[in-house]
């Protein structure tokens, strides 16, 4: 593992959303023929990308499919499923879709909230299948009340993972395509003979879903735009330095992409951490991803203070933040930007990545300094409720009628004029 001083860390702290011209290309080629050819395009880079023969009969999953699934997983894995599934939908529903309006002196302003009418969910499937994504994509829009929740997921030579189906069902959901990539955005936000287009589409994936994604943006909505997985911690002397180096592993073995960063203040647990992080890292089953993360985007950093510790936090906006220190508490108020904050030495992120409640499809690459967590609100919409009474709007008619003129909207104006010319 790699040391840095604080004043040396630049290049390790350095990433941005890369939109990479070859990418981009294949994918707009992939969206524009999905558009036009709609099932017959789907089917065909299915063929291509995961050796799955699709026809009309076969792309949706069967009931067939979702019983063997059930065979295939075991009852306390089940079980485990369920008791995740309960903290994560009674987690998005605590806050409900609560309306807003209020009368004062014969003005009526608010809002009120409705749920978009259809979601489609992205559940990724490619070096390992994601089953919680299932449950952390489908379960916010649940409580947000949106009536038709549709997931795509790759099938790898046409079987989609067991739990991946167990999943779904267990959340509600049935209506599930066997399709990955950008051809499953592009099925989603244009729609084809098979799969009627959605609303709002969310749910993480490769450079070739995000870019997706971001070009289908308008045409739907999207949740945000997700790159590889990361983790900062900021660690201080009292931290376990075996703690610190499973939880950088944790998320190093999720791809070579991932990045894996810990501040302390110290030295001393910095090589120590260090140490650790060799020692876990030699047993470990996906090694050579792991290996391949932390050397491209993994470090430690000694810094001076906590809080300067926190401006690194700050800067970088990491998708997953521990505050492995003594007192956690006194550094989140200075947190400003992050996915979601971990607290204290028993909540590694695993916790969150499964069964606390809030959800783990977060915001990459800095982008938490304007997007956020996935949550029920991404599938709803406040719209705007305002009512005057005819005194309000002769009291303010002629600020109106004012502004509107200003700005030469003679017709403005006269909307408001016209009411105005009543006898009182």
């Amino acid at each position: 593992m790699k040391i840095f001083e604080k004043k040396d860390c630049a290049p390790l702290l350095e990433r941005a959303f890369a939109e990479r011209e070859k990418e981009l290309l294949a994918v707009r080629a992939i969206l524009a023929d999905v558009r036009a050819r709609g099932d017959e395009a789907v089917f065909d880079y299915e063929k291509k990308f995961d050796a799955t023969q699709l026809t009309a009969e076969n792309f949706r999953v069967s009931e067939e499919e979702f019983a063997a699934a059930y065979a295939a997983v075991s009852p306390e894995l089940l079980a485990s499923l369920k008791k995740a599934i309960a903290n994560i939908y009674a987690y998005h529903s605590r806050t409900g879709r609560k309306d807003h309006i209020q009368t004062n002196d014969g003005r009526t302003t608010g809002y009120v909230v409705r749920p978009v009418g259809s979601a489609g969910i992205y559940a990724p499937g490619g070096t390992a299948p994601l089953s919680s994504s299932v449950l952390m994509g489908v379960l916010p829009a649940k409580a947000a009340g949106v009536e038709r929740i549709v997931l795509a997921t790759p099938a790898k030579g046409g079987v989609v993972s067991p739990l991946t189906l167990v999943a779904a069902r267990e959340c509600g959901v049935s209506e599930v395509y066997k399709m990955g990539g950008a051809q499953a955005i592009a099925a989603l936000a244009y729609g084809t003979q098979s799969v009627k287009k959605v609303d709002v589409i969310a749910g993480p994936g490769n450079i070739y879903v995000t870019l997706a994604k971001k070009e289908v943006y308008g045409e739907v909505g999207i949740d945000m735009l997700a790159g590889p997985s990361e983790i900062m911690i900021v660690a201080d002397e009292s931290a376990r330095p075996a703690y610190v180096a499973a939880d950088m592993l944790s998320q190093a073995e999720h791809d070579v992409l991932a990045r894996a960063i810990v501040v302390t203040t110290s030295r001393a647990q910095a090589e120590r951490i260090a140490a650790e992080t060799e020692a876990q890292l030699a047993r470990l089953p996906r090694r050579e991803v792991a290996e391949r993360s932390l050397s491209s985007g993994g470090g430690i950093i000694v810094a001076g203070t906590l809080s300067e510790a926190v401006e690194l936090v700050n800067e970088v906006a990491p998708e997953h933040l521990e505050l492995y220190v003594a007192d956690p508490d006194a550094l989140l108020p200075l947190v400003k930007n992050a996915g979601a904050v971990f607290m204290g030495g028993y909540t590694p992120e695993p916790v969150g990545d499964y069964f606390a409640g809030p959800d783990h499809i977060l915001p990459t690459s800095g982008s938490a300094k304007f997007f956020q967590v996935l949550n029920e609100d991404v599938f709803t919409r406040k719209m705007s409720v305002i009512r005057y009474t005819k005194e309000a709007l002769f009291e303010d008619g002629a600020d109106i009628i004012r502004l509107a003129e200003s700005e030469q909207l003679s017709a403005h104006a006269n909307a408001v004029a016209i009411r105005m010319k009543e006898e009182v």
